[in-house]
């Protein structure tokens, strides 16, 4: 499926207040952030050269989020990012001064922190954030999983030290179960999602997504001209949309957005023009965006900002994943977790359909940008796609000196 953005808000500028949260600084804010966080260092961005002459556009870019701060996804950015804002908020009203964060680890802070219980929802990556952010600052932590969480990313977040709450059903059933008990207990709901009433704390999560976006564009020569980007709840496609709409305004890069085609509420919310929950279905492969309600604060971002949207399917996106493992040429090989590759199953889906690619400008000049939001975050699911473990493809591109950062520059 393939719509192109209809909705009365298409091409306006976003909201003041959105535009706020995204933009350069607060992005420059995230970035401060991140200099306080341990091992945190640039993720690549790598060229994929082979595969752009394959299929006809001048080249490919993909920022590969599987080595962010040890958690394999981008969504460390997020949920660690918003818990260290509330606890310095909370530390700088009962301190009665601003308190920054390089006192984070100042024994009255901490002792601050120990009072609070941030919780949330998950499908695996946003827990394991809200986990690692929790024991950094040394506040309590609630995650409640649905029962399609698998063992492999329930023990991740655990690691943690995170309480473990199990819920029936699907993910949606899990934020409304975290969102009730945290009410009820006067828990933190640090949600990657937002609902009326509810839009703050997800907004801190999403800017905390910005970083990904300030380093790529440092480490480009030329801005994209395309991008792919998957969706979920909608959080990191409206990151992208929106921060890119503030820089670069009407000369903004074609924004894609892809869902799975079995959890498009994302799709279906632009076909309605206004957010729509989706029927669970048959489970998608695609674990970290099955989710079936979209995010308020991130639709109302992309209708302004997303050019177009559409679905993948299952088979696609593990032919993304195999791709990644195992390119052309020269290219350097991806670990892609199953939703990792989102962005280029669509990429490859579009590129193949003369039609598609003249309503998007897909020619031998474009720029594609895409995010590799996942590595291998369920290692045995991986190699039972791939035939080999992360390590053994991880393990391609040692001893050739440049190649897995290879890019134009």
């Amino acid at each position: 499926m393939f719509l192109l953005n209809q909705h009365a808000d298409y091409r306006k500028p976003i909201d003041a207040a959105d535009a706020e949260v995204l933009g350069v600084e607060a992005a420059k804010t995230v970035e401060r952030f991140l200099h306080h966080r341990e091992g945190h260092k640039p993720t690549p961005l790598l060229s994929l050269a082979n595969l752009a002459r394959e299929i006809g556009v001048g080249s490919i870019l993909v920022k590969d989020e599987g080595h962010r701060l040890g958690l394999g996804s981008f969504k460390a950015l997020g949920g660690s990012y918003a818990v260290i804002r509330l606890v310095l908020e909370e530390a700088s009203t009962r301190l009665g001064r601003e308190v920054d964060v390089a006192e984070l680890q100042d024994e009255d802070v901490r002792a601050i922190a120990s009072t609070m219980t941030v919780a949330c929802a998950t499908d695996g990556n946003h827990g394991r954030s809200v986990a690692m952010g929790a024991q950094l600052v040394g506040a309590k932590c609630s995650i409640f999983v649905h029962s399609g969480v698998s063992k492999e990313r329930i023990d991740a977040i655990a690691r943690y030290g995170a309480d473990m709450i199990r819920v029936d059903g699907n993910y949606d059933d899990s934020v409304h179960e975290a969102a009730r008990v945290a009410e009820e207990k006067n828990w933190i709901t640090v949600s990657d999602t937002s609902w009326p009433g509810y839009e703050r704390i997800p907004g801190f999560v999403m800017q905390g997504y910005t970083a990904l976006l300030t380093e790529a564009l440092r480490q480009m020569t030329e801005p994209p001209t395309h991008v792919f980007v998957q969706a979920g709840v909608g959080g990191i496609a409206a990151t992208v949309a929106g921060h890119f709409s503030v820089l670069f305004g009407d000369k903004r890069p074609f924004f894609v957005v892809v869902d799975p085609s079995r959890a498009a509420c994302i799709v279906e919310t632009a076909r309605a023009g206004h957010p729509v929950k989706v029927d669970h279905a048959e489970a998608t492969v695609m674990a970290m965006l099955e989710c079936y309600e979209p995010s308020l604060v991130a639709w109302r971002i992309l209708s302004h900002a997303a050019d177009a949207f559409m679905t993948v399917d299952d088979p696609d996106a593990i032919e993304a994943v195999k791709l990644l493992a195992s390119p052309g040429g020269s290219d350097p090989a991806v670990v892609a977790g199953e939703s990792g590759g989102v962005g280029l199953a669509a990429l490859l889906k579009v590129a193949a359909d003369p039609e598609l690619r003249t309503k998007i400008g897909l020619d031998a000049q474009s720029r594609i940008f895409l995010i590799n939001t996942e590595g291998a975050t369920a290692p045995l699911l991986y190699e039972k796609f791939v035939g080999a473990t992360p390590a053994v493809i991880a393990a391609k591109n040692v001893g050739q000196s440049g190649r897995k950062e290879k890019v134009a520059r």
